[in-house]
């Protein structure tokens, strides 16, 4: 799969697969207060460091799973404003909802519109019935989008922080 592939659009943003030039984004968007917080510190602090992260973290699911992370760029100007998309996780037999938005574009119903898009994407293209979302306690931002988006949810999850929750969708069969 080619970096830069558009892989989804909604009315007003694009998603697409991350390029290695991708890598100031990424190293910002990762060392956010708000991802450091709710998401965790991946040592991504060098543009180095972002590539390699593109490279392994990201890019590495397309090519296993065919799906993964998209970066969200604005349809009118083609700026990077988050990662939207699946995540694979070796305790989930499902792959997991993801996403995260740069502080500037929180509140403007970017979220919502890019995973609506990223689950009906799952649903309807890559046949996944049933998707997972980890949140931590207190990431009430995240928790009502999940509940917008139909998840609910199914208590601690395993293998993580204890002040992290599972929640879960069907969306169809698969």
């Amino acid at each position: 799969m080619d970096p830069g592939t558009l892989i989804l659009e909604t009315p007003r943003l694009q998603l697409r697969h991350a390029m290695l030039s991708d890598s100031p984004f990424i190293r910002r968007l990762l060392n956010e207060p708000t991802w450091l917080e709710y998401i965790g510190d991946r040592g991504v602090r060098t543009a180095a460091d972002a590539e390699t992260y593109i490279r392994t973290r990201i890019s590495a699911q397309y090519h296993d799973l065919g799906y993964g992370l998209y970066v969200v760029q604005l349809k009118s100007s083609g700026a990077p404003i988050g990662l939207c998309g699946l995540v694979k996780r070796e305790f989930l037999p499902a792959p997991d909802l993801g996403f995260a938005l740069l502080p500037e574009h929180v509140g403007q119903g970017y979220a919502f519109e890019a995973a609506s898009a990223v689950l009906s994407h799952a649903t309807h293209v890559l046949g996944i019935a049933r998707l997972y979302a980890i949140v931590k306690r207190g990431n009430d931002r995240s928790i009502r989008l999940l509940d917008r988006l139909g998840f609910h949810q199914e208590g601690p999850c395993p293998g993580e922080d204890p002040n992290v929750d599972l929640y879960i969708t069907d969306k169809g069969t698969a």
